[in-house]
Parts: C-alpha cells; sequence; structure tokens
C-alpha cells in the first residue's frame, strides 16, 4: 500500500470545539506533520496501514487514486456499524492536491457506497481543523450531539457528525 506517500501536512490555527450539536471556534495548533516513517506511534505510516487493514477487516471498500507511485487520495467507508450507519473512516487528500475538488468526489464516491450498501446515515470523526470541518459542514454533514461512544471514546477531541444519506 502506498499510504506514505500521502502528504498530510497541513498548517493548523484554528480549531473547532464540539459541544453537543453547537461547534465553537477557537485558536490553536493541530498542525499536521508528515506521517512518521522511521518509528511507531499514531502518526506513523506503519500506524495508518494497520488502521486500513482493521477497516477492510471490517468489511470497508476503500477508493485511492495515484498519480504516478505516489499515492494521492485514499477514502475508507465501513457499512454497517450499526444498523444504519456507515462510518467514513478515513479520508485524505494529500497536500498540493486539495482545493481541487479530489475530496468532493471521493466523498460523494464513499457515501454512494455507503448507501448502496442499505445505510441510511454516514458518521464521521474529524480533525477539529477549520478547514476539515467546514469540508464535512459543506458535504451537509451536522454535528452529532450522540456520537457512537466508541467512536467518541477514540476520537473525543475530533468533530463528531452525521449525515442522512
Amino acid at each position: 500500500m502506498h499510504i506514505g506517500s500521502i502528504d498530510r501536512t497541513e498548517r493548523i490555527d484554528t480549531l473547532y470545539v464540539q459541544h453537543g450539536s453547537e461547534l465553537e471556534l477557537r485558536p490553536g495548533d493541530w498542525s499536521a506533520p508528515p506521517w512518521f516513517t522511521e518509528r511507531e506511534g499514531e502518526h506513523s505510516v506503519a500506524a495508518q496501514r494497520r488502521a486500513c487493514e482493521r477497516y477492510l477487516g471490517a468489511g470497508a471498500s476503500v477508493l485511492g487514486a495515484l498519480d504516478g507511485e505516489r499515492l494521492v487520495r485514499i477514502g475508507v467507508v465501513v457499512p454497517h456499524v450499526r444498523p444504519g450507519i456507515a462510518q467514513l473512516a478515513y479520508l485524505h487528500v494529500s497536500n498540493g492536491y486539495r482545493g481541487r475538488g479530489i475530496g468532493v468526489r471521493q466523498n460523494e464516491d464513499l457515501e454512494r457506497i455507503a448507501h448502496e450498501a442499505g445505510d441510511t446515515d454516514l458518521v464521521v470523526s474529524a480533525t477539529p481543523s477549520e478547514n476539515t470541518v467546514r469540508f464535512y459542514l459543506g458535504r451537509r454533514f451536522e454535528p452529532d450531539a450522540e456520537p457512537l461512544p466508541e467512536l467518541l471514546e477514540l476520537e473525543p477531541e475530533d468533530v463528531h457528525l452525521r449525515k442522512r444519506l
């Protein structure tokens, strides 16, 4: 898998904090460095591979695109995490490719896969950066006042969103 070729770098100086269904914008630093290639940890290439493999083991669909040998986008949707609910578990567009509609098309394709699998809702735990949250809000996701407990436990500082498909 080419996951290590995704350039996740981004300068982030504004974050959303979620209070139920309300979002509050605050200054903060969640700037994203490249994934670590030489060590372990949440933001390592090895951890990203394991996460994708875990999602695949749970029946996920993965969509990606290459530019030559470089992976420039990847998205993962896990159907039926609860009856009628799919999880948009993973969505990355490489720095330098953002702002071209690639993420929008990727999101639409993942929504279609979830809908065709029979799910009526799609949930996502989003990095609380202003750009990421606005991306999902622009796709008609809404803050989820009652996120799935396992997602909230896994990502308590993320913004938890839901969309009716």
